[in-house]
């Protein structure tokens, strides 16, 4: 199993970081088939193949992603990806 860690700080507060990650799963599940749900301040999200964490903060969002064996191999697209879309929602 491979794992994917992206840290990201912001400006937005708790309520407002916690918009984007809401924004963001409904996002993946609308387009990847990911299954997301709120355990506090944290997002747990899964897919087949994948599982992992949105931690929000008052200031950092905290991503944990573990990929199975057939995902390993996209690990750094889908990290790439990840980025992208965090840094975009925080912007």
């Amino acid at each position: 199993m491979s794992t994917i860690i992206v840290e990201r700080e912001h400006q937005l507060g708790r309520a407002g970081a916690r918009d984007k990650a809401q924004a963001l799963a409904e996002r993946l599940a609308e387009k990847y088939d990911v299954t997301y749900q709120w355990q506090g301040d944290t997002l747990v999200v899964s897919r087949a193949g994948a599982e992992g964490t949105i931690v929000v903060g008052d200031s950092t969002i905290y991503i944990t992603l573990k990929l199975g064996v057939l995902f390993s191999a996209l690990k750094g697209r889908i990290k790439h990806e990840m980025e992208a879309a965090l840094d975009k929602r925080l912007a």
